[in-house]
């Protein structure tokens, strides 16, 4: 059996990727991992609260590692911030690294090149996908997800569910399932979930950023604006 941690983000493709896994019998699954921004316990971009998370991995069953990170950390502390943490989980004897990754080819090849340096591998069971067919997949099997947040482009669709007729007012040239960083979701039900995670409609805030020159490439692109904005709805315990 192959020993691993699951790069949770708490949203939709995790969750499809997670049930997929949990559906193999090869893989052992010690640790959700997940990125929290330390200054205001919220999921890293995603800015879901931490104690959602928290009910997350209750209800999923699995324990949750979080790695604290600053709020726009360079790559160079988070490249050793997170080299540290899978040293801890290689020196366990953990293997292998899962991640819901679907098409971006350079965030793939950083993710691979960083686990080799400690003798980790990566699994991506949503590879290579069609996004129609994985969100068609999502919620043919009884996922719930809602738009935690989005490019300033889209903020029409932050704090809704998505649905099939949601999928369908996207604008043109935005993934089904936001792969290029359009938005980030927070799922709350689903064959995962022991129970539904409720949750109810908090503020909704805009955000500017500026990517940091050495900017972690797993959050900003390389032909990313340098003043990029996101809409956020905050979401709270029900």
């Amino acid at each position: 059996m192959t020993s691993c941690i699951f790069n949770w983000s708490g949203g939709k493709d995790s969750s499809l990727a997670l049930y997929h896994c949990l559906n193999n019998p090869e893989l052992d699954i010690k640790y959700l991992v997940t990125t929290v921004n330390d200054a205001v316990n919220r999921i890293s971009m995603h800015g879901v609260r931490e104690e959602l998370l928290i009910k997350q991995a209750e209800s999923i069953g699995i324990p949750l590692y979080q790695v604290r990170l600053p709020e726009m950390p360079g790559m160079r502390e988070y490249d050793e911030t997170m080299r540290t943490h899978l040293q801890k989980f290689r020196d366990e004897g953990i293997t292998h690294s899962i991640f819901g990754d679907i098409f971006l080819e350079d965030l793939k090849k950083y993710r691979d090149e960083r686990l080799a340096e400690i003798g980790m591998t990566g699994i991506y069971p949503l590879w290579k996908r069609d996004t129609h067919e994985l969100i068609d997949e999502f919620l043919a099997l009884g996922f719930g997800t809602v738009i935690a947040c989005t490019q300033a482009a889209l903020e029409k669709f932050v704090g809704k569910e998505i649905t099939k007729e949601l999928i369908a007012e996207l604008p043109d040239g935005v993934d089904v399932c936001g792969e290029n960083g359009e938005f980030h979701t927070f799922a709350f039900k689903g064959p995962i979930f022991s129970k539904p995670i409720n949750y109810k409609i908090g503020e909704k805030i805009f955000k500017e950023y500026k990517a940091p020159q050495d900017a972690n490439d797993s959050c900003i692109s390389a032909d990313a604006p340098k003043i990029s904005g996101f809409w956020y709805c905050d979401l709270l315990l029900d």
